[in-house]
This record gives structure tokens, C-alpha cells and sequence, in this order.
């Protein structure tokens, strides 16, 4: 429900007024503007009722603050009979319709009904038009790769296409923006584009994200919420992390793919939903299958059309590409100019293995901008880490594996090797080797016990 505030100052209307109204919207009654006003920072208030004249305090200047702090609100005067020209002028400063008194409540449920229709429209442009601003700035998506050559096509061909997308690869190669990018490009590009991280949100808590749920539904459901397949209703729902979401939620999720229906969490009611699906994990999905960690009738479903984005030590001829395009997109957002790169730093980015991928590559031109002193980034610009991190591989290069040994023992050397060279940091050894931290942890945990 809306949030709709009464301010007038006599405390029978606005009694009267929110008991009207109580079972449509989330009712807030004031009738000193002054205490009225903080709200407007604290929620989103949809909609205003506000008295021509409260107190003291002249209605055309508490719309003139609202307006100020709040522009989506819509505010609808109260006015007596004789004050409609004051009404009439105060619409010419941003107010939507104004009522007379006495009030007719039929009267005025018409006139919220085309207010609330008014503010959902703009909201719907309003989404649209940031979301496609940010599809715009975000395609950063470049490469002369033979590799990255390989997704483009794949992309042009599937442009016009509804099937399900599965895209991998490992963290940092740019999974969410290649979403946006096939959504964008999707005849539902008009539509929203609704996106969550499955590794992010506690098995309970996701379901209800996923789904919504009823008013009632558990402890702390205070309000009916809608899921996320409900709100991109006709557009597209991208679940990143997908091979971090428990079985017992992969099966609900599997139903919901094939009957196209969702029912929220306390409910029975089972609602239509239209919705392409692409997801996105830096797993090994398959091997997870053979773990029964991961269903194999669900893989099926997600894996229609699956895009592989290489890793960024696999395709470092677009490295100079991609320090371009970060250079001219950080520099101008940063307010820094920054012309270029010298020869023996870009010679430091081109030999170094970005176990980040490019997420990592754009941290550390952002970086270089912000601490060079020249308007050309130079080796001393770079992260000394970073050095020190390709001292590290260096010194480890080789991994003695011999005749006769067997793959969990060549497994168990690899991680073992890696997780030394990273300092003992998981995440990273995870990143590096191309494996799940859980998947990590399982396997240290087992080597532990050998």
C-alpha cells in the first residue's frame, strides 16, 4: 500500500479522513506542518492532502516544501467553496487536483484512483529512464579477443531470443553486466530488469525475496511483499550466484520455471508470471551435480543458452582496450584529467594475472587516477601489491607433481600451493584456482582429516 499524509488543522477532518482511507493506504495525519515535513525525508509519501490554510501557515508554501524535499509526491489542495482561484494557483505550482468542503469521500476516492494511476506511470518512466542511463554507462563490455569475439556473436544471435541463459565464468569477468546487456537488447528492454545475488541473502530470507510473502507469513512479515519474479513481471529476472542457492529452494525455483506461476511464502494462491530468466554462477555447475550439491533436472532448465566470459589472463590483448576505455570513463566521472598511459606501466598491467579479472583491472585505474600526479599513469601509479603479487606467482611457478600420483592428490597440491602464495586468504585462492569458497573450505576440511 501507498503512504498517503492528512495535514489540516482541524484534528475531525483528519480523524475522519483516516478512517476513510485506512484500509487503502498507510494513513499519517498532522495538523502542525512543521512536525509533518521530517517525514518526507524519512519515507516515500505518495500522496498529500493538505489544507489550503493550517493554522498559522499558508498551504501554498507547505506545497512549495514538499515539493522541494519530495517531487513525486502528489498533492491534492483542501479548499473551501470560495477559495478555489487560491486552489487553481496552486496547482500552477505543482499540485495535482483539489477537493472542496465538505468532502465527498466518493469524490475523492475517484480523484486518488487517477492520482495513484498518475504516480505509478511516472515511477514506471522514471525506473525506466535511470535504468537505461545505466545500461548505457555500463557498456564497458570490449574486446578484439578471438575469445570475446566468440560472446559478441553468440550475443547477436540471441538478441531476439526468450530462452534461458546460463552465464559463467569467474568472478569480476563481468557476468551481471553481460545480463544487462542481453536484456537490454531483448524486445522486454522496456520492461524491468530485477537482479539478486543468491549467495548474498540467507537461504529463509531469499525465498521471500525470490517469491514475496504474506502479511503474517513469518515472524517480522509485517506487510504483504511482493518477490522479485512478480516485479519484473514481463521482464527479466537475472539470479546471480546461482550455484550458491540450497536444494531445497532449487526445487521451488524449478516449479516456478516450469508452470510460469509463483506463490509467495504463506500463500495459496498461485499468480501468473511472465519472466525470461538468465542466471549466472562462477561454479562449476556440473561437478556440483555430481556432489548433489546442485539439481540436475534445474541445471537443464537454466542452461539453455549458456555464455562462458573468459577470464581476463586469457585475453590480454584486450588489456590495452580496456585501460583506454577506464581512463576516459574514470577520469571524466572523477574530474581528473587523465590522458594516457606510460609504455612500462602498461607493460606492468600486461604481465600481471588479475585474479580480480576486469572488476580488478578498472580498481586499480581508478586507483592510478586518483593518486597520479602527472597527466600520464606511471609505474609508481600502481598498486605495490600488485608487484608483489607477481613476485609471489613467480617464485611459485611450478607445482611438483609426478607419475603415479593421483587427481585428488594433484587437487589437493594445487589449492595447498595457491592458498600459500595468496597468505592463506581463501577468497582469492578460490578466485584464482576457479572454485567456490564453499567448495573451498569443503576441501580444506577434508584434506584437515586425511
Amino acid at each position: 500500500m501507498h503512504h498517503i499524509m492528512i495535514i489540516d488543522d482541524e484534528p475531525s477532518i483528519c480523524q475522519s479522513l483516516a478512517f476513510a482511507l485506512e484500509d487503502h493506504f498507510h494513513v499519517y495525519t498532522f495538523t502542525d506542518p512543521e512536525k509533518a515535513i521530517p517525514l518526507f525525508k524519512k519515507i516515500d509519501i505518495a500522496f498529500v492532502l493538505l489544507d489550503l490554510k493550517v493554522g498559522k501557515h499558508g498551504g501554498l508554501d507547505i506545497l512549495q516544501d514538499i515539493k522541494r524535499i519530495s517531487p513525486a509526491t502528489i498533492v491534492i489542495m483542501i479548499t473551501a467553496y470560495g477559495s478555489i482561484p487560491s486552489s487553481v494557483e496552486a496547482m500552477h505550482k505543482g499540485a495535482f487536483s483539489y477537493v472542496t468542503k465538505p468532502i465527498h469521500l466518493e469524490e475523492l476516492m475517484v480523484l486518488l484512483e487517477r492520482a495513484e494511476e498518475f504516480y505509478t506511470l511516472h515511477s514506471k518512466v522514471q525506473w525506466l529512464g535511470e535504468a537505461l542511463e545505466q545500461a548505457h554507462n555500463d557498456y564497458g563490455f570490449i574486446g578484439k579477443s578471438p575469445k570475446m569475439q566468440e560472446v559478441f556473436r553468440m550475443l547477436d544471435q540471441i538478441r531476439k531470443i526468450e530462452s534461458n541463459v546460463l552465464i559463467t565464468g569467474e568472478s569480476g569477468t563481468g557476468k551481471e553486466l553481460m545480463a544487462k546487456i542481453i536484456h537490454y537488447q531483448s524486445p522486454r528492454h522496456q520492461k524491468r530488469f530485477q537482479t539478486i545475488n543468491c549467495a548474498a541473502i540467507p537461504e529463509g530470507l531469499l525465498e521471500s525475496e525470490l517469491f514475496g510473502h504474506e502479511r503474517g507469513a513469518f515472524t517480522g512479515a509485517t506487510e504483504k511483499k511482493l518477490g522479485l519474479f512478480s516485479l519484473a513481471d514481463g521482464g527479466t529476472v537475472f539470479l546471480d550466484e546461482i550455484g550458491e542457492m540450497e536444494l531445497n529452494l532449487q526445487g521451488k525455483l524449478l516449479r516456478v520455471i516450469q508452470e510460469r506461476k509463483v506463490s509467495p511464502v504463506g500463500g495459496t494462491i498461485e499468480k501468473p508470471v511472465d519472466f525470461r530468466l538468465i542466471s549466472a554462477t562462477n561454479r562449476d555447475l556440473y561437478q556440483e551435480i555430481q556432489n548433489r550439491q546442485f539439481r540436475q533436472d534445474l541445471y537443464y532448465r537454466l542452461n539453455v543458452i549458456p555464455i562462458h566470459l573468459p577470464p581476463l589472463r586469457e585475453r590480454k590483448e584486450d588489456i590495452p582496450l580496456l585501460v583506454e576505455f577506464f581512463l576516459n570513463k574514470l577520469s571524466h566521472r572523477m574530474g581528473k584529467p587523465v590522458e594516457g598511459i606510460s609504455e612500462e606501466a602498461l607493460q606492468v598491467l600486461l604481465h600481471y594475472d588479475y585474479p580480480g579479472n576486469v572488476r580488478e583491472l578498472q580498481n586499480i585505474i581508478e586507483r592510478a587516477i586518483a593518486l597520479t600526479n602527472s597527466s600520464v599513469i606511471q609505474t609508481t601509479d600502481l598498486p605495490e601489491e600488485m608487484k608483489q603479487k607477481q613476485q609471489v606467482f613467480s617464485s611459485h611457478t611450478l607445482i611438483p607433481i609426478y607419475v603415479g600420483e593421483s587427481i585428488q592428490q594433484v587437487e589437493k597440491k594445487v589449492i595447498q600451493y595457491n592458498l600459500a602464495a595468496m597468505g592463506g586468504n581463501r577468497r582469492k585462492t578460490a578466485q584464482i584456482i576457479g572454485i567456490g569458497e564453499r567448495t573451498l573450505r569443503e576441501k580444506l576440511k577434508k584434506y584437515e582429516t586425511e
